[in-house]
């Protein structure tokens, strides 16, 4: 198991261990399921998200912002075996999302394509993916305004609080689409796409976060000026507190801005994000957190009836949100010096052992063919509440590979 030390100033720090026994374990057991699943589902045109109550599961089609993840995966399980049936399931996956390069009618083209075909891509150097990725950078950036200096996430949003309808919500989620615009400016030349990219995380900078480095899930903008005119949530417990899906994808999505600009304020924030997950005191020991950060605390107003429900007692916690979590503080530790960088490591190796224990993980040949048990959808709009998600388990394996990279270095 992975060694979690303790240091004289109180802190965790990691070292080392000498083998990664079970890391290998939940990458073979998600080869075994993932395979098993596609094999159960055959047509490649459907793609799992989660699964129904009645332990089925639950298919979608191309369109849906989950679209890329299981094909992801596939690509994540080629790169760790190299065996050619594993490249070979991933681009029949792929294959089947081809349309997505033409798609406009929402934001989540960066989950859809770049987890599909930009890994696919990164692998085999496939230049009809390149085209591709080009074209779907292309289509995306026909969402964003000069005016808001953002991409449009939704096409309208309709309140919680009062029922307004909302026609310019961007979501903190968008911020893991912008890779897919840095990446069409890398391989084109075109500053265009990147351009587009920095004036949407400057502005997500401005608007979406609060004093603490929490962030709001939905900020409103009046399109004729770009004016905000609302901060709310739709899938968190309230418009002001902290919805962890929310929070985990502002700390990857800053993350990967740095990564891709070396702009130190991207880095700067992401370390703030960190600092605010990783030393919340409503995280539970485990590391795991609730699906909200203030789900059931006075002071703060549940967004519907279905968050109302959970006002009281126990509140289920996010494993996708962990997942995420721990892959973005492994590629941040990377930009971290010192006692920061190991504080960052071992609280992503702590949280991903935790989901690798029982309490979490499917036990082999469960779970619908899912890893990963626990984890939240959208409890306001009362779906996908302590399911497993394909996302949950694609941000997972690619926690794992990240882990055990770091172990496999001098």
């Amino acid at each position: 198991m992975l060694a979690l030390v303790a240091t004289t100033l109180g802190h965790l720090q990691w070292q080392r261990p000498d083998h990664d026994g079970w890391i290998k374990t939940d990458l073979a057991t998600a080869g075994e399921q993932i395979s098993a699943m596609a094999q159960r589902i055959g047509d490649s045109s459907k793609i799992p998200a989660t699964i129904r109550p009645d332990g089925s599961l639950f298919l979608v089609n191309l369109y849906d912002w989950r679209s890329g993840f299981f094909a992801g995966s596939m690509w994540y399980l080629y790169e760790y075996t190299r065996l050619p049936m594993w490249q070979q399931q991933a681009r029949r996956w792929t294959a089947a999302l081809a349309p997505l390069q033409w798609f406009t009618e929402h934001h989540d083209l960066g989950f859809m394509v770049y987890c599909s075909y930009g890994a696919g891509y990164r692998l085999t150097g496939d230049t009809a993916y390149k085209t591709i990725l080009i074209n779907a950078a292309k289509s995306l950036c026909t969402r964003f305004s000069e005016k808001t200096g953002t991409i449009k996430s939704w096409n309208s949003f309709k309140s919680w609080t009062n029922g307004t309808v909302h026609h310019y919500p961007v979501i903190i989620d968008n911020m893991m689409n912008l890779e897919l615009l840095f990446f069409a400016s890398q391989v084109t030349g075109d500053p265009y796409y990147k351009n587009v990219a920095i004036r949407h995380a400057n502005t997500t900078l401005k608007h979406h976060f609060r004093k603490d480095y929490s962030a709001y899930h939905v900020v409103n903008y009046d399109s004729s000026n770009g004016q905000v005119t609302a901060k709310e949530s739709a899938q968190g417990y309230a418009h002001e507190s902290a919805w962890a899906r929310g929070q985990a994808w502002a700390l990857y999505g800053y993350t990967t801005t740095y990564r891709w600009t070396n702009d130190k304020r991207y880095l700067a924030q992401a370390k703030g994000i960190a600092r605010y997950l990783m030393k919340h005191p409503n995280l539970p020991a485990d590391k795991v957190p609730y699906w909200d950060y203030h789900a059931g605390q006075p002071g703060y107003t549940p967004c519907g009836p279905n968050a109302a429900r959970y006002a009281q007692g126990t509140q289920p916690r996010d494993a996708s949100a962990a997942a995420i979590i721990a892959s973005a503080l492994l590629e941040l530790s990377d930009y971290s010096k010192g006692q920061e960088k190991q504080e960052m490591i071992a609280f992503a190796a702590s949280s991903l052992q935790a989901l690798h224990s029982p309490a979490y993980r499917s036990a082999d040949g469960s779970g619908g063919g899912y890893l990963l048990q626990h984890s939240v959808g959208s409890i306001p709009h009362g779906g996908e509440i302590d399911v497993p998600l394909v996302y949950a388990d694609y941000y997972y394996i690619e926690a794992l590979l990240r882990l055990q990279q770091r172990q496999a270095k001098p």
